[in-house]
This record gives C-alpha cells, sequence and structure tokens, in this order.
C-alpha cells in the first residue's frame, strides 16, 4: 500500500482495525488541517522506506468513534499497530526522522 494523499470520510470499525494483522499504520487527521497538511511531506517522506506497510488515513472530528477509541485529541496523530495493538505513536510529527522512528519499531 505505502502513502495515502487524502483523508477516507468512512472509517473502518474498531473491531475490524484490532484484527488487521501484522504492521498497520493508522493516521488520523483533516483534509482542512494546517497541521496535517504541513506533516505531509514527511509522512510520504518517511512511508518511502516501508512501501508495503498498510496506511490507513482516516478522517477524524466529532462524532467520530474510531479517533475517540484511541483517544486521539490533536491531529495528526499517527498510531503504529502490530497485529491488534498499539505499538507506538506520534504526536503532530516534525520531521520525517520521528516517523522512521515510529516505523522502525
Amino acid at each position: 500500500m505505502a502513502y495515502v494523499a487524502n483523508y477516507a470520510a468512512e472509517a473502518p470499525e474498531r473491531a475490524s482495525v484490532d484484527a488487521m494483522p501484522g504492521d498497520v499504520l493508522l493516521e488520523f487527521g483533516a483534509n482542512w488541517c494546517g497541521h496535517c497538511q504541513g506533516a505531509q511531506p514527511a509522512i510520504a517522506a518517511a512511508l518511502r522506506a516501508h512501501p508495503a506497510l498498510p496506511h490507513l488515513k482516516i478522517e477524524d472530528g466529532p462524532g467520530r468513534p474510531l479517533g475517540r477509541s484511541f483517544r486521539v485529541k490533536l491531529w495528526p496523530t499517527l498510531i503504529l499497530m502490530h497485529n491488534g495493538q498499539e505499538v507506538g505513536r506520534v504526536v503532530r510529527p516534525n520531521s520525517e526522522q520521528e516517523i522512521g522512528e515510529l516505523l522502525a519499531g
């Protein structure tokens, strides 16, 4: 899969996310969010080193249950999952290196 450009309006159910095998990167934010837009070059660059990593880019906001279930408060929030368990998180990343460290495990 690799880098996804836009946040999806439709989010999977939490049970589906928890059932995903292997590593998965969740990214919560909004297409209009300035912080999210500013982080995209670093996210895209970091994901180039992990082209097989599934990247779910999910629109978040009030009334969005998936983001609330992960206690997302600021955007963008990147959450690395392994076999349905959160193994790391970066909130409002500032650099490709910061994201790369998350993806390295």
